[in-house]
């Protein structure tokens, strides 16, 4: 069993349900659980287990095209096939060249070239940590390259570590509703949203509720911060028959635990009885 927490903006409290969800599931029902912080630009989870250990750490590599200039023939086929616009050929002055940046590592270049003018090199996209937490099968973390902007490549990567296909696994999200949120949620069973009741908060759920239909993955929501804001996003998942899976109410002092990294140290009775009852409706989905 595989869920992802997401939200259409950062800043909900996306990572603060993810990291409850995996220590309230081993708590409450016994199940073996791994995190994995998908979330690669920005990975924080393992920031909220002060006496984790590093078990293992790798590099993450993807293949990069480049193009040999002495066999290149300047036809443009390779650019043709390229939809992402990272190659550039001028057959006049004879240039060609393959911008990594906006290289997604498709192989269609290669696959294009009939002249073996094509090659690829291995560039370092990340690095992936394994960290044991004391809480189930531990936790799997990517951090992308500084400077890197594929984060899609690295998540697969990722994911890939799992390497246990009836573990059940809690995904924490990138935000937002791009492709690394895409490819996060792709195999996931089942996807909690979290968001606010405000007016960004109902505005990005709208969106990422419109993609999670389009991608045909079924989901509920649970509402952090309740107590602030409007009525909006009540109004939208009721419109929607969207499944209300539990309020969190908006604490300052519960904020000051998470600023501090200790939300999993002395928990407050109130949110503790909102996890149980939030786990208490996923019971169907965690078997």
């Amino acid at each position: 069993m595989r869920i992802a927490i997401a939200s259409g903006k950062g800043g909900t409290g996306k990572t603060t349900v993810a990291v409850n969800l995996y220590y309230f599931i081993e708590k409450y029902l016994g199940k073996d659980v791994m995190l994995v912080d998908c979330d690669v630009e920005e990975p924080n989870d393992a920031l909220f287990f002060k006496d984790a250990e590093l078990t293992l750490r790798k590099q993450s590599y993807r293949k990069v095209p480049f193009i040999d200039t002495e066999k290149c023939t300047f036809c443009k086929k390779c650019s043709d096939w390229c939809e992402f616009n990272a190659i550039v050929i001028s057959p006049g002055i004879k240039f060609a060249e393959i911008y990594s940046d906006l290289c997604h590592s498709c192989g269609a270049c290669t696959a294009a070239c009939k002249y073996n003018a094509i090659a690829e090199y291995d560039e370092l996209q990340g690095s992936i940590t394994t960290f044991e937490t004391g809480i189930g099968k531990g936790l799997l973390e990517g951090r992308l390259k500084i400077g890197s902007a594929m984060q899609t490549g690295l998540i697969k990567d990722l994911k890939k570590e799992i390497k246990n296909a009836n573990l059940h696994v809690i995904y924490d999200a990138p935000p937002g509703t791009s492709c690394p949120v895409v490819e996060t949620i792709s195999d996931a069973d089942y996807v909690i949203l979290v968001t606010e009741p405000t007016p960004f908060g109902l505005h990005d759920l709208k969106i990422t509720v419109d993609l999670l239909e389009d991608m045909k993955i079924p989901f509920g929501l649970i509402i952090n911060k309740s107590g602030l804001g409007n009525n909006g996003v009540y109004n939208f998942s009721k419109s929607r028959n969207i499944e209300l899976l539990g309020e969190i109410p908006f604490s300052k002092d519960y904020a000051s635990s998470y600023a501090s990294g200790d939300i999993l140290k002395e928990i407050p009775l109130s949110v503790e009885r909102t996890y149980f009852e939030i786990i208490s409706k996923l019971k169907s989905i965690i078997r």
